[in-house]
């Protein structure tokens, strides 16, 4: 039994060794990684949706943060990259159950590449926990996202489709907003910039 309980814990960033690397440097590479991924996951799913080559998603984003601070310190902005990150891995929950409810599992590389990218965003999520300490548990792992909202609306399939799409762009800001300020902590942590 404490077997199983062990092979399901989650991994973390720091299980996967890197030598000569730092927490913050291990991080900021899985979030380059992730935002790598988050890219290549939007190409596979425009090559197989083509209409999005003539349609633009609305604008504006779908997680935003205010910070309790006018200028949070890079730790503060790091703990709000989490609460965001948190509710990326709920966007990708809901895409990840909308899609197979409407068209079911199907084998392919967006697939592979989809779960790929579900499983790095966790592991960045426990990254951003260990990197902030988080002494009172208030930073949590799970997704923040009860994808309990319609949102193919009107569009049907159409709408359904433009908003997975918008939830892919997100993931890619996201991601890119995560190698970013992993990098300024990793700078100031380590007083390099290099990782």
């Amino acid at each position: 039994m404490a077997e199983q309980e062990e092979q399901q814990q989650p991994l973390t960033a720091s299980d996967s060794p890197v030598p000569g690397s730092t927490r913050t440097g291990r991080a900021v590479a899985l979030a380059r990684l992730l935002h790598h991924e988050c890219t290549q996951l939007l190409q596979l799913y425009k090559e197989r949706e083509t209409f999005l080559l003539d349609h633009a998603p609305d604008d504006g984003r779908m997680v935003s943060l205010s910070p309790e601070a006018e200028e949070p310190s890079t730790e503060e902005q790091v703990q709000l990259l989490h609460s965001a990150l948190r509710q990326c891995l709920g966007l990708l929950h809901c895409v990840i159950q909308k899609e197979d409810e409407e068209w079911g599992k199907l084998e392919s590389d967006y697939e592979t590449l989809k779960e790929n990218v579900q499983t790095r965003l966790e592991h960045l999520l426990h990254s951003t926990k260990d990197l902030v300490g988080d002494e009172d548990g208030t930073l949590e792992v799970t997704p923040n996202h009860q994808c309990n909202e319609e949102v193919d609306g009107a569009g049907g399939t159409f709408g359904l489709k433009m908003w997975i799409y918008r939830v892919l762009l997100e993931l890619i800001h996201w991601a890119d907003h995560a190698a970013k300020t992993l990098h300024v902590l990793h700078t100031e942590r380590e007083g390099t910039a290099e990782i």
